[in-house]
């Protein structure tokens, strides 16, 4: 919630999400961990189980709504689901936790 990814008045990127006013949406995606380092077909064995993702998963969306103030948007763990995105601007950041990068 502190990055500051959004503009300011001078089209500087020297906004946090929380100064703006904006909202999250968080969605579960187990797929992001995937490997591909064998065979032809994505393994998810590094993926938490049930019992111990969803207490993560909600876990992470009360920090957030506590650091926000406001309510999260979620979906429901472990549904298919269809998310439309729009990219809106030049910039895509991935945030890998394990390398603070």
């Amino acid at each position: 919630t502190r990055l500051r990814i959004f503009d300011d008045a001078n089209g500087v990127m020297n906004c946090s999400v929380c100064e703006i006013g904006g909202e999250a949406l968080v969605i579960s995606q187990f797929t992001l961990h995937a490997s591909t380092k064998k065979g032809n077909r994505p393994s998810y064995i590094k993926a938490a189980r049930p019992e111990i993702a969803i207490p993560l998963y909600e876990k992470f969306i009360k920090q957030l709504e506590n650091d926000m103030n406001k309510k999260v948007q979620t979906g429901k763990f472990g549904a298919y689901m269809l998310i439309s995105l729009i990219n809106d601007g030049p910039v895509t950041i991935v945030i890998d936790t394990k390398k603070r990068e």
